[in-house]
Formats: structure tokens, C-alpha cells, sequence
């Protein structure tokens, strides 16, 4: 049976150790599957052995450590094997001495030279001369090999100054590539960071501190100003102004009340408020983040993919070329051999790919970190690649473009009667009833009229597909929709007028009447989302045609895609019909995305090209799902595919930028006007310049 395991290993920096490690473990016949994970320096390994001491070994025979990680370990390594600081600063020294005693003796082969070279080379090359055996042992061609051949070259043909200088220049840029690729980290780590480990509990009638992840589901927690919330849950007594922006991106605080949602990592403003947990500590909201973040990097999108290709075929291309430059002039034609030799050992420093190949993970990684601050989560880097390419957005209208909760929109009152009268018969009839309509009226009075309690009611009933009815002091009472009304013969048409009118508009209409005459009519409404209709525009400017997809009937779902100018509407939509729908959409515009929060929604999100779930919608949506927005924002769509757009570019600038440099220092080595040390810091000096263009994208608002 296989088994995965999954190893942290802090020298996991570049791709060269990546290929040094994948070439070690494939000839183990019972290794099965390797998948790295650069960013986090991991690798899973997919293997038949009945322990991991084997692959432990294996390992640590090409000279690095490893340490098994369970899965319940988001930790990041952060051991860094580059030498320290000072010690570069006391090679580069010697290595800048060795280099002007070559110009004032003029002669770079005498003893204080080549001492200089040797003590700066023995200072700041340890590690790269033994990442460079290893890889000569294993047969691995990796950027410490080519260096390792280039260092020794130089000093066969007696360049010892410039020998030392590609030493000192190569063990600094590989220590502030490590230094710039834990800055992208960094990004998962504060992810990591902002729930506090412990937090105040309720024990019996006293308050006692313990570690958050030994509180179970159930506990009472209080929280005072200034706190962080420790984990999820239901406010129970109190109320506070909320700071979301660590876990949804909100730019203002939030008001909590009594049954409002808390989450792990907020910040309570003001008031102190007591809260039940409801989640356990590997279940929080933002666990779930980190987690996903997490899983999200490991994944290789389209164009590391493809670099990661085009790398395995590149380097031993350039590798053979390199031994051609340094052999055939002087076999074929004659020419001086050293020449030749020293043109062939900067080619082969410029050949590695390193900023080509490192470019795309930290900049796919720091995207995926931007959008999950702001409150996206992103499964992966696919997805944040290919938003970009989306012409078409299809969204459910209940839950996403309105608030899935009806609400009163308007009163009429009839017969003499007042609001506050026709309010009060209707909510103290409905508040026996379950219904979300009965709900919003009920609501709607204890809103208005918080001090007045409801009338008793007797003879209660449901009157199936209809309403309710029931007797205050004596007096029946009905309260329910148009047909409703018909049935007890009480309309007329003044009455049918009204009701067309509003039922045109998009509302539920609710007639309450006695048997003998209507008293006022009722319409209930689910409401736009505050951003919907901004989002719309905003998605416009983007180029992108909107959808609305539902289950609702044609008057009503036209009336919501009207208030938040939807371009078309397709209603009385069953969940087969949503993924029809899709499926007849993606024949059309080939990349169309789909906004959903509910269970029907879930074929639909899986079938489109990136499937965005509304951040509190049912767990299947979320799970189907390739991108959730936390905080049901829908103005996060067209920033997530901003940010899509600034990734593309992000990653274009990069290739182009490598390749760029490659080209150039390639015709400079030919003509012979560019040194071994010119090579490392042209090589490495991309790489550092792709690592920082692409940990902009952290600021990304």
C-alpha cells in the first residue's frame, strides 16, 4: 500500500536542489510519486516503504537534512544554510584585496594573491563547492555544479583573483535570494500568526486563561477591547465593533450583535463581549485559509509548468554547447585554448535557469497571499493565472446578488386602517409560522416597534400554498399571498392594480384582510447586496458579460438583474438546468465563471472554468469551489481578476526579463567582453530581480 510522507527540508532554496533530490529518490524502485513545494521547502513523497527511515537517508546522502511533517504542521522552515553576513563582508574583503594586488603586481599567480583568493574562496564557498561534489557525484547538472566547474577553472588557468570574486559574488546573491524568498513566507506565516495562543474561558461562575488549542466546541469565551478573537464563534452576550480586515480584507470595522458570527484572528474595537465557540482550533476560518494557501502553492500553475519544462531541456542543451565553444576552436581551427576555455565557463554560469525557473513560484505564491489578505481564497495557482481570461460570469441571484433574506419594502395600509395597525395583525399571525416571508414581517415589526409586544392569537392555521389565519379578540384574520385573497373574494380592482404593480417590481405580495375586506398589503423583497450593483459595473469595465442564473420566476429575476444591470437573465433554472447553462456558455466564450452559495449551485461551479463560492454559503459550495470570497463581497470579483491581471503581467516581466539577459550576456561571453564575476552577478542578479518584481504583488490593494 503507498504511503505519503512529507518532508521539510530548510536547503529546499533553488531548483537545482529540487532536481538533485528528485534525482536521488527515482531510483528508489519503491518511490512512487515526488511533489515539491519550494516556496514552503517541502517535498511529498509518495512511497512503498513501511517507515520513512529510508528516505531520511537518502537524503541526508546528497548532503541535506530532512524532517518528517504531520499534517497537522503549518510551520515553515527557516533554517538558512548560506553563510552568515559578517563572514561575506570579511571574503568580499579579501577577495577585492586579491583583486588589487593582481593590478599592482600585475601578476595574479604570486603567493599574497593566490592566499587572498584561497582564504576568501575557503570563507564563503564551503557551501557551494560541496553542493557542487554532490551534484558531480549524483550526475546532476544544477547551478552549483556549473559554479563549482567555473570556480575551478579559473584557477586552473590561474585567475585566482576572479576566482574568489565569483566565489564572494555567488554566496551573497544566494544569501539574499534566500533572504527575498522568506520575505514571500513571510506572507504565510502572518497568515499564521494573528489567532492568539491563548484566551479567557468560563469555568463555572469564575473566568480562568488556557491555550487555545485546548478549548473544546461549546466553551464561553470573553473577549475584551483590544483583544484578538482566539477562535470561531456565536456572540452570545454583549456587542463590539468588530475589525475583520485580517480575515476578510474589510477596510471598516464591523458591529457585532447578539447571534452574529465572530472569527478567529479579528480584532474586538470596542466593549467587551462574551462569544461560544463553535469551531475547533484546526477549524477556524482562518485555518481553513492558511490551509488552503497552503495547498494552493504546492500546486504548480500553467506557467511554472511550462518553465519547469522548458528548464529540463534548456540547461543540458547549453551545458553541450558550452564544452563545444571550449573545444572545437582550438581542435578545429587552432586557436589558443584559454581563451576559449574561459568563454566556455561563463557561458556555462549564465545557461542556469535559476531566476527563469524561480520567478513563477514566488509570484504566483505572493499572489495567492495578496488575495487571501483581501479577503479571496484562491485554491490554486491555475486559477489566479487563468482569471484574467474570463469573458463571461454567471451568478445565482439568491445569496449572491441579493441577501437571501426577504425583507419589507413597502406598507400599504387600506380601510382606515394604520401602518402600524397592519403591521401588528400580520407579524402577530406570522410569528407562528416558519416561513422566510412570515420571518421578514415579523422582523420588520420587532424592528420598528421593539417595546409593543404581539397580540395573542387563537385558532391558529397554515393554509398550505396560501398563508395563515387565525382569530385576535374574536376577529379571524388572514394574512397571505394574492390567491389568498381570491379565495376569500375580498379583492378588487384597485386591490389587483396594486398588487400587479408591485409584484412587477420584483416584490412578494402579502394581502392581510379580514373575510369581509382587505386592511393592507405587504411587499416582501430580497434585496441586492450592498456592492452588487457596483460589482456589476465594475466586472463591465472589465470586459466581462454577467449572467444571473436562477431558480426564481422571470418577473422577479428580471427585477433584481434590472436594480443591479445584469446583462441577461436566465430563470426557473433546476441545478441540471444551471449546469446546461453553463455548458452552453463555456461553448460560447470558452473561459466563464460561476458565482454560487448554495447546494444547486455546487454541478455548476464544478463544470465552469473557475467556480467562485460565496464565503458564507453551504460547505459543498466551498468544497466544489475554486475561489472563495470570505466575507460574501461580490466587489472581490473584479479584484480577484485584477489581481489576475497584474499576476500575468507580473510573470510575463519575468520570463521576458531572463530570457533578456541570458540573450545578452550570451552574445557579450562570445564576443569576449564579459568576465566570470560579470556572469554571477548578471545570473544572480536576475534572479533577485524577478524574486523582488514578484513579491510586489504582497502590496497589492
Amino acid at each position: 500500500m503507498a504511503i505519503t510522507t512529507i518532508f521539510s527540508i530548510p536547503e529546499l532554496d533553488c531548483p537545482s536542489e529540487e532536481k538533485l533530490i528528485r534525482n536521488r529518490l527515482q531510483t528508489m524502485p519503491e518511490v512512487s510519486g515526488i511533489d515539491f513545494n519550494l516556496m514552503a521547502q517541502e517535498v511529498k513523497i509518495t512511497h512503498a516503504f513501511n517507515d520513512h527511515e529510508p528516505l531520511l537517508k537518502a537524503i541526508q546522502s546528497i548532503g541535506m537534512q530532512a524532517t518528517v511533517k504531520t499534517a497537522q504542521d503549518t510551520s515553515l522552515a527557516t533554517t538558512s544554510l548560506q553563510p552568515s553576513w559578517w563572514l561575506l563582508a570579511i571574503s568580499g574583503l579579501l577577495a577585492l584585496g586579491a583583486e588589487i594586488m593582481g593590478l599592482v603586481l600585475h601578476y595574479e599567480q604570486s603567493f599574497a594573491v593566490i592566499g587572498l583568493a584561497i582564504a576568501a574562496i575557503a570563507l564563503s564557498g564551503k557551501t557551494t563547492l560541496m553542493k557542487g561534489i554532490t551534484a558531480l557525484r549524483t550526475l546532476t547538472l544544477n547551478i552549483h555544479f556549473l559554479m563549482m566547474i567555473a570556480i575551478t577553472g579559473a584557477m586552473l588557468i590561474g585567475e585566482w583573483p576572479e576566482a574568489a570574486m565569483v566565489t564572494v559574488l555567488f554566496a551573497l546573491a544566494e544569501r539574499i535570494e534566500s533572504y527575498s524568498l522568506d520575505k514571500a513566507r513571510q506572507a504565510i506565516k502572518n497568515l499564521m500568526a494573528i489567532t492568539p495562543a491563548i484566551a479567557t474561558v468560563r469555568n463555572g461562575d469564575s473566568w480562568e486563561t488556557m491555550p487555545v488549542d485546548q478549548i473544546q466546541t461549546g466553551a464561553i469565551i470573553r473577549v475584551k477591547p483590544g483583544e484578538r478573537i482566539p477562535l470561531d464563534g456565536v456572540l452570545t452576550v454583549g456587542q463590539s465593533s468588530v475589525n475583520q480586515a485580517p480575515i476578510t480584507g474589510e477596510s471598516l470595522p464591523v458591529e457585532k450583535q447578539i447571534g452574529d458570527m465572530v472569527y478567529a484572528g479579528s480584532i474586538n474595537e470596542r466593549g467587551s463581549f462574551e462569544f461560544r465557540v463553535n469551531t475547533l482550533p484546526t477549524d477556524t476560518l482562518i485555518a481553513k485559509i492558511v490551509r488552503a494557501v497552503q495547498q494552493a502553492q504546492a500546486e504548480r500553475a500553467p506557467t511554472q509548468r511550462f518553465v519547469d519544462k522548458f528548464s529540463k531541456y534548456y540547461t543540458p542543451t547549453m551545458v553541450i554547447f558550452a564544452v563545444l565553444i571550449a573545444i572545437i576552436p582550438s581542435l578545429v581551427f587552432g586557436l589558443p585554448f584559454y581563451p576559449w576555455f574561459s568563454k566556455a565557463l561563463v557561458l556555462l554560469v549564465i545557461a542556469c535557469p535559476c531566476a527563469l525557473v524561480i520567478s513563477t513560484p514566488v509570484t504566483v505564491v505572493s499572489g495567492l497571499a495578496a488575495a487571501a489578505v483581501q479577503g479571496i481564497l484562491i485554491k490554486g495557482g491555475t486559477y489566479l493565472e487563468q482569471g484574467h481570461k474570463l469573458k463571461a460570469i454567471a451568478l445565482d441571484k439568491t445569496g449572491t446578488v441579493t441577501q437571501g433574506k426577504p425583507v419589507v419594502t413597502r406598507l400599504l395600509a387600506m380601510n382606515d386602517q394604520t401602518e402600524q395597525t397592519v403591521l401588528h395583525i400580520a407579524a402577530s399571525l406570522d410569528s407562528h409560522s416558519e416561513h422566510p416571508v412570515a420571518n421578514a414581517i415579523v422582523h420588520a415589526w420587532q424592528k420598528t416597534y421593539p417595546d409593543i409586544p404581539l397580540m395573542t392569537v387563537t385558532q391558529f392555521t397554515a393554509i398550505t400554498g396560501r398563508g395563515v389565519s387565525g382569530f385576535i379578540d374574536g376577529q379571524p384574520y388572514y394574512v397571505g399571498n394574492h390567491q389568498l385573497a381570491e379565495d376569500n373574494r375580498v379583492c378588487d380592482s384597485n386591490i389587483e392594480t396594486l398588487l400587479a404593480r408591485l409584484e412587477e417590481a420584483g416584490n412578494t405580495t402579502i394581502v392581510v384582510s379580514t373575510d369581509k375586506a382587505v386592511l393592507g398589503i405587504l411587499a416582501v423583497a430580497d434585496t441586492l447586496r450592498e456592492h452588487s450593483q457596483e460589482a456589476i459595473k465594475a466586472l463591465h469595465q472589465l470586459g466581462i458579460k454577467t449572467i444571473m442564473m436562477t431558480g426564481d420566476n422571470v418577473t422577479t429575476a428580471n427585477a433584481i438583474a434590472k436594480q443591479a444591470n445584469i446583462d441577461e437573465v436566465r430563470a426557473n433554472l433546476l441545478p441540471t438546468d444551471k449546469l446546461n447553462n453553463i455548458t452552453a456558455l463555456l461553448e460560447q466564450h470558452q473561459q466563464v465563471g460561476m458565482v454560487g452559495d448554495g447546494m444547486n449551485d455546487a454541478p455548476a461551479l464544478a463544470k465552469a472554468s473557475i467556480g467562485f463560492a460565496m464565503g458564507k454559503g453551504t460547505d459543498t459550495a466551498l468544497e466544489t469551489a475554486d475561489v472563495a470570497l470570505i466575507d460574501d463581497n461580490l466587489m472581490k470579483l473584479p479584484l480577484f481578476i485584477r489581481l489576475s491581471q497584474r499576476t500575468a503581467k507580473v510573470l510575463m516581466q519575468n520570463i521576458s526579463l531572463s530570457i533578456a539577459i541570458k540573450v545578452l550576456f550570451f552574445s557579450l561571453a562570445l564576443a569576449g567582453l564579459s568576465t566570470l564575476w560579470m556572469a554571477v552577478f548578471a545570473d544572480m542578479g536576475a534572479s533577485l530581480i524577478v524574486v523582488a518584481n514578484g513579491l510586489r504583488l504582497l502590496r497589492f490593494r
